[in-house]
This record gives structure tokens, sequence and C-alpha cells, in this order.
């Protein structure tokens, strides 16, 4: 494989996975993060790295709207659920594996 072919292959992983999670709304994430150490948020921020290293300058706003296929506020509005006490004691262990 070509270094172009590898970069296609993973820009299309990576329009899969935004396709994916943008088709499962549902999955908040404080879930996201409980189990992958990630979320749209960590997305948004990686875009916005890779867009810069590309000389491209894009904000924050600009790379979660990216992300989320819309606004983050109108996303948070729409879809955002709060956590519950059983998802903040998963993430607390997460961040704490001792405690």
């Amino acid at each position: 494989m070509t270094h172009a072919q590898e970069t296609e292959a993973q820009a299309a992983a990576f329009r899969q996975l935004i396709k994916h999670l943008d088709e499962n709304k549902d999955v908040q994430n404080i879930d996201l993060m409980i189990l992958a150490d990630f979320c749209r948020n960590c997305l948004s921020k990686w875009y916005m790295a890779g867009a810069k290293e590309q000389g491209v300058d894009i904000d924050y706003d600009q790379a979660r709207e990216a992300i989320y296929g819309m606004p983050f506020a109108d996303w948070k509005a729409k879809y955002q659920k709060p956590a519950t006490p059983e998802q903040l004691a998963a993430f607390d262990k997460r961040q704490n594996p001792c405690g």
C-alpha cells in the first residue's frame, strides 16, 4: 500500500467512525469515555490538530461542528442527557482505577 492509499484508507475509516457515531446519538460521550477513554470532543480536538498540521486554522467550535454534524450547542440540547450517578461513578473509577 502506498502512503497515499494508506492515508485514504485511514480517512475512510475516520469517516465511517463519524457516521457510526452520528447514527448512534444515544451513545453518550461519558459512555465513550468510560469504555474507550475518548469521546466526540476528543475527536474534535484531534481533528483540529490534524487540520492545523495541514496549515488549516480552524477553532474548536468549527472542529466540533465537523464531528457532531451540527453546532455543539444544538447537539447537546437535542441529544445529551444528564449523566447518571452510575455513569459518574464509572467515569471516576476509570480516572482513578485504584480509587
